[in-house]
């Protein structure tokens, strides 16, 4: 029989991490109860919660820069678009390491046609106390969920990360978009100007402020 610790393959901070987590889900005695065998961890149904229409859930950085995030998306069978490349690959594109966002996704449904645009979905979550995320976080839900779940999500044909607008290569401002549509899964991008109009089958990503 192994004498190695079941805990030997976490560090510190993981292990802290799941105590905090077991308090924050079933109490300050979560995780004594969890070790007497009062309580089981089962695995939700969905990566998401859905509160009032809006989608949230958590994504996790790890430094990935753009060029990375590339051959990562590609070599797992993804289609990265060449306007999703412009922005990975611009000086713009700056990667953190180890940070937890909170997500928000307003769909587009939310919104009459004529209010479907950039600044006044951005000005709707300005209310919400919504942030712009890291342009990451879009590869991040990319890589997160699959097209059979953005559908369940409501139907959505993609999700727009809500970042400071990147321009490309042209000079011309974009913003990264999980999509699905056609053969393959895409981090595609769409033009970032105030004016722009979206389809109602897409959702709309912000950061959930922590203040």
């Amino acid at each position: 029989m192994s004498t190695e610790f079941a805990s030997a393959s976490y560090t510190a901070g993981q292990l802290n991490a799941m105590v905090k987590l077991l308090k924050k889900q079933a109490g300050e005695d979560g995780p004594c109860r969890f070790l007497r065998g009062e309580i089981t961890v089962t695995e939700p149904e969905h990566a998401w919660r859905e509160q009032d229409g809006v989608i949230y859930f958590s994504v996790t950085s790890d430094g990935t820069t753009g060029e990375e995030w590339i051959k990562r998306l590609e070599g797992k069978n993804f289609r990265v678009s060449d306007y999703a490349k412009s922005v990975l690959r611009s000086s713009d594109f700056k990667p953190t390491d180890g940070v937890t966002t909170e997500i928000a996704v307003l769909k587009g449904m939310l919104f009459s046609d004529d209010d479907r645009v950039t600044k006044k979905i951005c000005a709707e979550a300005d209310k919400r106390n919504l942030t712009k995320p890291n342009a990451e976080v879009a590869c991040l839900i990319r890589e997160k969920f699959t097209d059979k779940e953005l559908e369940a999500m409501g139907r959505l044909w993609g999700i727009v990360a809500m970042h400071e607008p990147i321009k490309d290569s042209d000079g011309a401002p974009l913003l990264l978009d999980a999509h699905r549509v056609g053969v393959g899964r895409w981090l595609h991008a769409y033009f970032g100007h105030p004016d722009f109009r979206w389809l109602c089958e897409h959702g709309f990503a912000f950061a959930v402020s922590q203040v």
